[in-house]
């Protein structure tokens, strides 16, 4: 009968402190749902008023005007500055509310990747910018090429060829770029841009060499044709 009596003790005792957690953690959980809900719903009206001020400044026109929006277009991306600058402030919000959240809730794990997460945006902002300088300076570069070439009277054909190559080789290393400041496959696209720079240069190298092999000769021979002659 004691032996009896001593599991109930503990079991009802279990259930005592159980309840007296839960009835001490519901505060914490009001708390919050409390913040979440309210932290969302700015985070959310910030991220709206942010992108309506930028297109009320008509950044977004600007960038429709520099060619900016089609290059982005053009590779498959629908970019406007309002949506990117709108889209990151909100969710850089809504991570600093899931912070706090985690905070209330005394959630050490899950508090210190988001803390990790919350770093991590300044990245992604960075490698934003990259990218868009990447493509601006695409843009200017196939402009500059493909009129210079056709003031050369270049054909129309090879200078839209050789203007898109120059376009979309600064496009790639801009996107290289923005990936390195990202910490994605680092080694891997360093590696890989070590191998592009190294085979355009030998192609370049190729290229001038075989076409200017010719000229090179005549050169030389006149050089040895001065030296007998003095």
């Amino acid at each position: 009968m004691n032996y009896f009596s001593s599991w109930n003790d503990a079991i009802v005792a279990s259930l005592q402190d159980l309840w007296a957690q839960f009835v001490g953690f519901i505060p914490e959980l009001l708390g919050a749902l409390i913040v979440l809900i309210v932290g969302l719903i700015i985070a959310s009206f910030l991220g709206r008023a942010i992108k309506r001020v930028i297109q009320f400044a008509q950044i977004d026109k600007l960038s429709e005007k520099s060619g900016l929006t089609t290059s982005f277009e053009k590779i498959g991306l629908k970019f406007t500055p309002s949506a990117i600058v709108g889209w990151i402030t909100k969710w850089f919000l809504i991570i600093a509310v899931l912070i706090a959240v985690a905070d209330i809730l005394k959630w050490p794990q899950v508090t210190e990747f988001l803390n990790s997460v919350a770093l991590y945006i300044p990245r992604v902002f960075v490698a934003v910018i990259i990218l868009i300088i990447g493509v601006l300076a695409g843009h200017f570069i196939h402009e500059v090429i493909q009129k210079g070439l056709q003031a050369s009277r270049v054909a129309a054909t090879q200078a839209k060829l050789l203007a898109t190559i120059g376009k979309w080789a600064i496009i790639v290393f801009a996107l290289m770029a923005a990936l390195i400041e990202l910490n994605i496959a680092s080694r891997l696209i360093e590696t890989l841009f070590t191998g592009i720079v190294a085979g355009v240069a030998i192609g370049f190298g190729l290229a001038f060499g075989l076409g200017g092999k010719d000229q090179a000769s005549k050169w030389l021979n006149k050089m040895d044709k001065e030296i007998i002659n003095d």
